[in-house]
Parts: structure tokens; C-alpha cells; sequence
């Protein structure tokens, strides 16, 4: 009976099916290739000619796809190496690596694994189109952070890639930006500034934002979803309307910490901008602790009060552990926001209190200098491995809430 059931997928045809849909990709990465050497319509043609051979070649190969994707990597980039040079070898070695998925991935019938296998042949295409669609925009989001990472590397004082570099020849790249970035008072200011306002604002913002989401969370609590609506509305004003709104506001305020309280002016500076990057970066703590909260079990609470624990033990030793991969979540957020951040800065700080993206801003206005790039590369950096720690916290989150298997 378990036979009777079990269906199998018939091979698509190779020539009706197989070829054209390889010939079509292939000669996309033709007009792409032909258009650098100024003749698109070569790229095209030889682009749609070498992906039917490609698509006969490998048909036959099913078995051993590993070696026969190997085998199109090495001749691919064997023939960019020729006819360019190494960077050209590179990148026709990957245009070799995407063609031979591609061929495997139609011609043995993969494109329907993961698809319901009642879809009609319609369904299945929209299904996959749908999955490069989301594949296409993650690309466009993160392609522009390649090259600016590339070109901190460049060897020469230019934001354009060199020959060198192109043909990633070692001469071509050095890590003297790199040096300049931190070995200079120009940059390395800034950055402790950074540092400075940074976690003192998530910390501001993760105490407010936690309790704000506590208390909103309870039921009896009156205007709940206008409270929550002024508490996140930093988050969807934009941001130049908040910045001129917190300048009228915090101006005078460091004028009378200064003139009645008789504070450093400078420490006046930094206050401000702490308090205006707290004010930003509350409402991502409030919204990750809100949907932790979602799956928190108020008999706990409940249960503790019955043993005779105050409020505040209650929060420290029960509820807390529980909230606490949204806290950090939250806490994250608020302090990548903080330490990006540029147009508050602007308005409310002096140049006491210039920050890392400040000295970038002013830097492309005023003088273009590649270490610019390695500033940018550090804090993508930063932001990978932060937004990394939160991906691992949320998974972590869904497992002490039951939402996931562990």
C-alpha cells in the first residue's frame, strides 16, 4: 500500500525545459558581462549559447553533480583568468558556480522540493519566483555594503577601485587605513564619544522601556494603546522633525543646568545627547519586551506573591529571567540605533560631543578620505555581530516560551 502511494517525480525534459530556462539565466549573465566590454548583444547571444551547452553538457552528470559543479567552477574561471585577469577569473568562477546549481536544480526536479505536491505547475512557478523575489531584495539591501568593504582596503588615498585591486594584485590593497583610523585623535575621539553616549543612552532607554512594557502589559491599566502610541512614535516620526523638536526642547534645559546648577558646559553636551539617543532607542526596548511579554505566564507572578514575595523580588527573580532574552533584545536595538545615529547628534550636540557617524558626515563634506571606509566597515561590523546576538537571543526567546523546539 506504502508503495501504491508513494509518488515520484518525472525528469524534465532537457531541451524543452532544461536548455531554454538555463539559456535565459545564462545569458542575463551575458548582457551583464557583454555591457562592461560595451557590446551587449555578444554578451547576450554567447551568454544564451554557452548555457544550452552548459545545460547537454551536465544533463548526463546527475549522479556526480559535486564533480561536475567543480568542473564548471575550474573551466569558468580558467577562461576569465585568460581572457582578464585574476578578478575576472573570480567572478566568471562564480557566474560557473550560480550557472551549475542552476542546472542541477532544474534539470533533477529540486525546484519542487519544499513545494506541495498537489501545486499546479503555475503554483510552483509563482512559489519559486516568489522565493528569488526575497532573494533579489535581500541582495539590493546588502550589495552596497561590499563595495564600500572592498575599498577599505585600497591601498591608494581614492574611493574608486584600482586597477590593482581589480586584479587583486597584492600591491593593490593595504590596511593603512585602517591604521589611520585608529592611531589618530581625529577619529579615535569621536569614537570614544561614541562610546561614551552609547551604552549610557541603552542603558537609560532599556530601564524606561522595560518598565513602560511591564506596566502597558497589564489590563487594567487605562489608555493603553494611546500610552504605547506616544511611547513609540520616535520610531515613526521622522527623524529631522524629532531632532528639531528635542533642539527647542534641551536648549534651554543645558541652559539652566548651566547658568542655575552651574554644570560644565561640556557635560551639559553630553547629557542632552544621552537623553535624546535614550529617547530613541525606547521604543525598540519597548516593543521587544512587549512581545516577549506576550508569552509570559502571569501565574508565576501570582504564585510568588502567594509565597510572600514583594513586588520588586518578584520582578528580580521570577519575571525577569523569563523577559530577559527581550530586554537584551531590545537593548541591542537601542544601542546600534544610538551608536549610528547622526541627525539628533547634529542638532543637539556641540563638537564636544562629535560622535563616529558625525566625523564621517563631516568628513564626506569636507574632505574625502578613505578612512572613511574603514570607519563604515567597522560599524557594519559591529551591527552583524549585535544584530547576530539578537537572531540567537529571539531563537532562545521562542524556546523558554515553548514557541519553537529546542
Amino acid at each position: 500500500m506504502a508503495q501504491s502511494l508513494k509518488l515520484t517525480l518525472k525528469r524534465p525534459s532537457l531541451w524543452g525545459f532544461t536548455a531554454p530556462l538555463t539559456a535565459a539565466v545564462s545569458a542575463a549573465f551575458g548582457y551583464i558581462a557583454g555591457t562592461s566590454f560595451g557590446n551587449p548583444l555578444t554578451g547576450i547571444v554567447a551568454g544564451a549559447f554557452i548555457g544550452g551547452i552548459l545545460a547537454a553538457l551536465m544533463h548526463p552528470m546527475a549522479e556526480k553533480r559535486m564533480m561536475a559543479r567543480l568542473g564548471v567552477i575550474a573551466i569558468f574561471f580558467a577562461a576569465g583568468l585568460f581572457a582578464t585577469n585574476l578578478g575576472g577569473g573570480i567572478a566568471a568562477g562564480l557566474v560557473g558556480a550560480v550557472l551549475s546549481w542552476f542546472v542541477f536544480w532544474i534539470d533533477t526536479g529540486d525546484y519542487r522540493k519544499g513545494v506541495p505536491i498537489y501545486y499546479t505547475g503555475g503554483q510552483t512557478l509563482w512559489h519559486n519566483s516568489f522565493l528569488f523575489i526575497c532573494g533579489l531584495i535581500f541582495f539590493f539591501l546588502i550589495a552596497p555594503l561590499f563595495p564600500v568593504m572592498w575599498l577599505s582596503f585600497n591601498a591608494q588615498d581614492f574611493f574608486t577601485f584600482t586597477p590593482e585591486m581589480l586584479a587583486f594584485d597584492p600591491e593593490g590593497y593595504s590596511l593603512k587605513h585602517y591604521r589611520d583610523f585608529l592611531t589618530t585623535d581625529e577619529w579615535m575621539q569621536p569614537l570614544k564619544n561614541s562610546l561614551i553616549i552609547a551604552p549610557i543612552a541603552t542603558v537609560i532607554s532599556v530601564s524606561l522601556g522595560t518598565l513602560a512594557a511591564i506596566g502597558l502589559s497589564q489590563s487594567h491599566v487605562p489608555g493603553r494603546q494611546t500610552i504605547m502610541a506616544v511611547l513609540i512614535s520616535p520610531m515613526i516620526v521622522p527623524l529631522i522633525i524629532s531632532a528639531t523638536g528635542m533642539f527647542f526642547f534641551y536648549a534651554p534645559l543645558g541652559n539652566w543646568l548651566e547658568l542655575t546648577l552651574g554644570l560644565n558646559k561640556s557635560f551639559v553636551g553630553y547629557v542632552k545627547v544621552i537623553l535624546a539617543h535614550a529617547v530613541l532607542g525606547v521604543p525598540f526596548v519597548i516593543i521587544t519586551v512587549t512581545a516577549t511579554l506576550v508569552g509570559f505566564d502571569r501565574s508565576l507572578t501570582r504564585a510568588a506573591a502567594n509565597m510572600g514575595a514583594n513586588p520588586v523580588t518578584t520582578f528580580f527573580r521570577v519575571q525577569m529571567p523569563l523577559i530577559l532574552p527581550g530586554v537584551i533584545s531590545g537593548g541591542l536595538f537601542a544601542f546600534i540605533t544610538s551608536f549610528d545615529e547622526v541627525v539628533v547628534v547634529l542638532f543637539v550636540g556641540s563638537a564636544q560631543q562629535q560622535t563616529l557617524p558625525w566625523q564621517m558626515f563631516t568628513g564626506l563634506r569636507e574632505q574625502i578620505s578613505p578612512t572613511i571606509l574603514a570607519a563604515a566597515t567597522i560599524l557594519v561590523t559591529i551591527s552583524i555581530l549585535l544584530l547576530t546576538t539578537v537572531e540567537l537571543l529571539r531563537r532562545r526567546s521562542e524556546r523558554l516560551r515553548g514557541l519553537s523546539p529546542s
